[in-house]
Order: structure tokens, then sequence, then C-alpha cells
């Protein structure tokens, strides 16, 4: 049975069926549909300056372009003056655009309906309500008593009510309400004349005793009442807050990255001219030895010389144009130079971060030369700056206090709910709604401001679950969020102390290895020269070896001069990082961050609130201060209201150390022939 079995699997197969089963041609028409890709209909064309690109530079354009020398400032302030969408390199703004950081970022946070400032304090705000209700009615009763004293009952009622509520920061409800009513019905229990206004104005009172009580526990959760979901005016204002630090830190990122292209564009052209100059010096080598070779027997020597020199010659023009051009990169955003790309690459890298667009008929060349000072830093300082200034850290401790609010407005939660309502009302009936006021019961209104039918109420509500569930598990929930931030803290702060280190040891290593590097380039034009002044002395036998020493020499000396602008444009990105880890980039590049002006009316509206406050000074004993949310800011430079320039804030060599020049160190002593 078995073998039956398998047989019959075997025979049958695994292959999947499909059913052919007819389409309707309608059918067929909302399926090719379906499939079809479609566009939006938005108007939002490409920008002139975009479509008017001119094409990019390339290697067989022919000659040289013309140059447009520009400023480290100049291309900051460029990069700062046209990022709306503060841009990086690592191609985000294609892959995951929600992800950017724009200039409306903190304004549209602000401002967000559900979780913004004005959204947390609008809940705070009066509502009014009002409504009207008119009805007719014609009914038939089996009983009288069911008709209120007839069988066929008639009636006219129209409802007429209006409120206005508020909430106040301690949780208190205040509510104001008027209601009128008009009911005229043949009821033959109504009086003669009939009296059908009725007018009711009342006010409530509805104050939290426990849960839900204070000015605290509102200001952090809001008038949401649900355990977790924190929504106050404090939250709100610390998520703005959030939102600007991640700006700021966007802002450092993009300075820092305008910086990095400025000093690989630099080193671009240092290396390009380099291994010009080599070229140059193999093709002069190589003419030379063509010339021996041709005037000489023409043998397996020469003829190896020859191609020798070619061979290098070739090498060294392949060097040139892939310094010229470039290789494309792979799109990522990184704070250490790099140095790997070529001239052209380089400067499109640059003209991105800038915001500028790719081509524009001229070739960027930096102005600015790399400092070759030695420059000091005191780590003590440095440490305590960067534990303080960092945008990173400024944020999660942001976060860190979010956290400690959330908890407190969570243990509030394990109270329960016992309210204290009052309610107060004054009533009138009349004939009529107003007016007719000589008589009692003419008016509605005349009889309500009479006083003479006041009514009150008081009470007290408690609501309670059993066990407190929801309460305990919110509770853990804000203690373990707590933790978990002030633990991301920590991280963050040995993380801060970890990159300072690495970038103080960069600094120096960069300085040194500029020092080493200028010394070697010196040492190899020393060799370079020598071996030149020895092979044009040299007879036929020594031409092969010396002619191997001087090509070998120039690759040297171009080597060495490319490593030479290397480590100069390295030590001045490891200053940049020095301030970009401690914190004070934006200072170093003279950049401060701003609100832009309310509107006018704005500033009346406050000022006319301001006069309208009232002081209770036989309060403030009663009253404790409101709790401390933020620190006072940090103490920073601020361009003085003059307009006048401060002077540049250059991190100061320690004292008593004087910058050491980039000289050579001494040659060796030559060997003595004893």
């Amino acid at each position: 049975m078995a073998l039956l079995l398998a047989g019959t699997l075997c025979a049958c197969g695994c292959r999947t069926h499909e059913p052919n089963v007819a389409i309707d041609p309608h059918v067929a028409y909302f399926q090719s549909q379906a499939r079809e890709v479609e566009y939006p209909d938005v108007v939002a064309p490409p920008s002139v300056e975009t479509l008017d690109t001119p094409p990019p530079w390339l290697l067989s354009s022919g000659g040289p372009p013309p140059f447009r020398e520009i400023t480290l400032q100049e291309a900051v302030q460029t990069a700062l003056a046209r990022s709306p969408v503060l841009r990086d390199v690592g191609g985000l703004v294609l892959q995951t655009p929600g992800a950017l950081q724009t200039t409306f970022t903190p304004a549209i946070t602000e401002t967000d309906p559900r979780f913004g400032v004005d959204a947390a304090l609008s809940a705070f705000d009066a509502q009014l309500s009002a409504g009207a209700y008119f009805e007719k009615n014609d009914r038939a009763f089996n009983n009288a008593i069911a008709g209120l004293g007839t069988q066929t009952f008639r009636q006219d009622l129209n409802n007429y009510n209006i409120e206005l509520r508020k909430r106040t920061a301690a949780g208190t409800i205040l509510a104001a309400r008027g209601r009128f009513d008009y009911d005229f019905n043949n009821s033959p229990f109504n009086n003669v004349p009939n009296l059908p206004w009725t007018m009711r104005l009342e006010g409530e009172l509805r104050q939290p005793l426990l849960q839900g009580a204070g000015v605290d526990f509102n200001r952090i959760a809001g008038p949401a009442n649900i355990p977790g979901f924190y929504n106050g005016v404090l939250i709100s204002r610390i998520n703005t807050d959030i939102s600007t630090a991640d700006f700021e830190a966007a802002v450092v990122q993009l300075v820092s990255q305008v910086e990095n292209a400025y000093w690989e564009l630099y080193f671009a052209y240092r290396d390009l001219d380099a291994k010009i100059l080599a070229r140059q010096q193999a093709f002069e080598t190589w003419q030379q030895v063509s010339v021996l070779f041709r005037r000489g027997p023409g043998g397996q020597l020469e003829a190896t010389a020859e191609a020798q020199a070619r061979e290098q010659l070739y090498r060294l023009e392949a060097e040139v144009q892939d310094a010229k051009v470039g290789k494309q990169q792979e799109k990522s955003n990184t704070n250490i130079f790099r140095g790997t790309g070529g001239v052209y690459a380089s400067e499109r890298r640059l003209r991105r971060v800038m915001g500028i667009p790719a081509s524009d008929g001229t070739l960027l060349r930096p102005a600015n030369e790399p400092t070759i000072a030695r420059t000091l830093f005191v780590w003590e300082e440095v440490l305590s700056e960067s534990l303080v200034r960092r945008v990173e850290l400024r944020r999660q401790k942001w976060q860190v206090k979010r956290r400690e609010l959330e908890l407190i407005a969570a243990r509030n939660y394990l109270l329960p709910r016992l309210d204290a309502v009052g309610l107060y009302r004054f009533r009138g009936l009349g004939h009529d709604l107003v007016g007719n006021a000589d008589q009692q019961f003419g008016s509605a209104l005349s009889d309500l401001v009479t006083g003479d039918f006041q009514e009150w109420a008081l009470g007290v509500e408690m609501t309670a679950p059993v066990g407190f569930r929801q309460g305990h598990a919110a509770v853990r929930n804000a203690e373990l969020q707590v933790s978990r931030e002030q633990a991301v803290l920590d991280e963050q702060e040995r993380q801060v102390v970890a990159d300072l280190s690495s970038v103080v040891g960069e600094l120096d290593r960069a300085y040194e290895l500029a020092r080493t590097s200028f010394n070697r380039k010196m040492a190899a034009q020393r060799q370079l020269d020598t071996t030149s002044a020895l092979l044009l002395q040299a007879d036929d036998i020594d031409k092969p070896r010396l002619l191997d020493l001087k090509l070998d020499a120039q690759r040297r000396l171009a080597d060495a001069e490319s490593q030479y602008h290397r480590s100069l444009a390295e030590h001045e990105v490891a200053i940049k990082n020095m301030h970009l880890e401690k914190g004070s980039l934006l200072e170093y590049n003279r950049i401060y961050l701003s609100e832009g002006m309310w509107p006018g009316k704005a500033y009346r509206d406050a000022a006319r609130r301001e006069k309208l406050r009232i002081t209770l000074p036989r309060l403030d004993n009663y009253v404790r201060d409101d709790r401390i949310v933020s620190q006072c800011p940090y103490a920073l430079e601020f361009l003085p209201p003059t307009g006048e320039e401060l002077p540049p804030s250059q991190p100061k060599p320690a004292e008593g150390a004087a910058p050491e020049p980039l000289l050579p160190a001494p040659l060796p002593a030559p060997l003595s022939s004893e």
C-alpha cells in the first residue's frame, strides 16, 4: 500500500496548475488599470537653476576650466544661506526624506495640532457650546394620567441652552450654563394663564482632590486622563526643545561636512600638483634616456632603460588623470578626512554640501591655506566643556527630564479619583421670556432676577479601580523609561569622552606627521637632485643603475609631496573635529542660531496681557514656586547689538609653549671614511 501511494505521488508530481478561468472583459480593464504607475497631480516643476545646470567637467573636455577662488568662510556662509533642507552627503534626501532636518522642523513640531505647545494649551481654553431644539408633539394616550390629564396631548416644546466651560491648570472644571425652555401644552394641570417659559442659570465647580489634582500633574499629563499618554504643556515644550536640539545638531553636521569637503578639495589640488610635477620630471627623464637610446648602440640594456622610463611616464600620467577626475565614491557621512577623490569629484562634493549647482562653468579652488602652527588644548577644559556643550547630550538630558516628569504624573494614577462637586442655580418661571415684569410670573427673566428661587447642591464622587493594575503598570513603565534614558545618557557621555580622546590623539598625530612628511619631502628632493647630478656624470655602466635610482627618487618625491599636504589637511580637519567634539564648532565658525521675530501683534497682545495680570501678594506664602524644568543657558558669545565683530575665537597655545614651526630635522652627518 505504501509503495502504491509513493508511486501515485511520483506520477502526479508537485506542480501547481493555474485554473483556466475566463476573464470578463470589463474586469480585465480594471486589472490593467490597477497595474499602471500613476503620478500625482502636483505642480512642482524643477527650478530654473537646476534645469540650466551645464554638463560636468570631464577628462576628455580639453583645456583647463576657469577657476574661481573660494574661502572657507564663503563656503560655510553659502551652505547656510542655501540650506532650507540641512542636506547631507549620505543620500538621505532620496532614500529617507522624512528623516531630514529642515529649517521648518522646529516650527512644525511646535505647531503640531496634536502634540505641540498650542495643542497642549488648547486643552485649558474656555469651551463655548450652545444648542436650540424644537419639537411639535401630538399624541393620544390610553389613559389621562399618562397624558398629563388629557388623552390627546398636544405640545409645542422649545429648548435653548448655552454653556461656557473651562479647565484650570489645577484640574478644576468651571462651568456656567443657561437653559431656557418653552413648554406650551394642553394639560389641564397648567396654571391659568399658562406659564410656558422656564429659565435656569447655574454655575458648577468640579475639583479633583486626589487623582488629577495639582498644577504639576495637569501641566505634565494634560486632561486626557489616560495612563501612559502624557501630552501636557511641559511635555510639549520639551518636545520643542528636543526638536530645536536636533536642528542645531543638523546645522553642526552641515558645517562639519562643508569643512571636510573644503579641505578634501584643497588636498586634491595639492595632490594633483605633486603628480603633475612628477609626471613632468618623468617626461624629462624619458627624453634623456630616449636620446641616449637613439645615439647609443641600441642594445638590450638601453632598450630596457628606455622602456622603464616610458612605463613610469605612463603610470604617472594615469595617476594625474585619476587625481584630476577622481573615482565615484559611496555616499556616506563622516567627520574624518578621506582624501580619496580627485579634483573634479571633490569639487562636486563641495558644491553638493554648499547647495549650489553641480557645475556652473567654473571650477572652485580653495583660497585658504591650512595652519602650520601647533594648536594646543588643555584636556581638563575641553573635557568639561564637551560634557556641557555637546548638543547631543543636551538633547538626551531633555529626554531624561521628560521621563522624570512622566514618572511624576504616572504616580498620580495610583490615587483614587475623588472629586468635590458644587452646583448653584437660579430659576425663573413666567408667561413670557422677557418683559411684562409688573405682575408675578409675568416673564421668566424678571422672576429669575428677583432671586426668589435658588437651588444648590454639594457632593463628592469617587471612582477607583480595584488593585490599580494599570496605574502600577504605568509607574513601572515610567521608571524603566527613566532608567533607560539615564543609561543612554551615561553611555553617550562615555562615547563623547572616547571620541574626544581620539580627536586629541589625531590632532597630535597629524601635526607630528606633517613635520615628518616635510622632512621626508626635503630628503626626497635632495636625493633626486643628487641622483640627477650623478647621472649626468656617470659612464655607460653606471647609468642604468643610477637611472633606476632616479626614477625611484621621483616616485618618492611625489609621494612625499602628496603626503605632506595630506598631513596639513588632516591637521586642519582635526582642529575642526576638536571643536566638533567639544561642542563649539558653530561658535568657532562664528555661527549663531536665533529665532525669527514674532509679528507685531504678538508683542502688543503680550503687553496687554501683562497689564491685565492680577497679583495676589497675600498668597505668596501659601503658593510654592513652579517646578524647575530647565537651567540657565550656557554662556556663549553673541554678536553685540551694535553689529561690531568680535575677535576670532581661535584656540590659543598653552602658557609657556610656543608654536613649533614645521622645520626639517637636521640631516644625519655623513659617515667618515675611516
